[in-house]
């Protein structure tokens, strides 16, 4: 992890909005999806925001004894997974669990040959997956943004194979 590189829009240090828990949530930068209506449209550029290293994000959330876990929002984690993952297996060894937003499907992620994708998902606990759709915006459902992105047991999914709803 000590070379590893992310570029980064900003750093939340607590959050109750981002998944289950007290979270560290790291929002990349970079998305090729540009949803319509997205909630993070500055995060689109694959040239903004400022790089920094997996080993200061790492000292964030080792700062905060309350953390429940460590999430990879965006902008799009897996265009950057492998620093991601490498930055999960720290936060897994501290025993805080990992959430990862992605606009990808899982179906999409399995199939794909982008370096360090299951790295990543093999450290993900909990999946959310799919594009934002403006015209599903459901502003009831729980860590989502619309009706089409799901919630996924991670772990299970990749063991199964398919997708497992959390």
């Amino acid at each position: 992890m000590e070379n590893q590189k992310i570029r980064i829009a900003k750093i939340e240090k607590e959050s109750i909005v981002d998944g289950p828990g007290l979270r560290l949530a790291v929002f990349v930068q970079g998305c090729p999806h540009r949803c319509a209506g997205c909630h993070n449209p500055q995060t689109h550029s694959f040239d903004g925001g400022q790089i920094i290293s997996a080993n200061e994000i790492a000292v964030l959330a080792a700062l905060n004894p309350l953390l429940q876990g460590i999430t990879f929002s965006g902008g799009e984690p897996f265009c950057q997974a492998e620093p991601l993952a490498a930055l999960a297996v720290y936060a897994k060894s501290k025993g805080l669990d990992v959430v990862t937003y992605t606009g990808y499907t899982f179906e999409e992620l399995i199939e794909s040959e982008m370096p360090g994708v299951f790295e990543l998902l093999n450290q993900t606990d909990i999946l959310i997956d799919g594009r934002y759709q403006q015209d599903k915006r459901d502003l009831t459902l729980k860590f989502r943004g619309s009706s089409n992105q799901r919630m996924l047991d991670c772990q299970t999914s990749l063991a199964k194979g398919y997708a497992v709803l959390y």
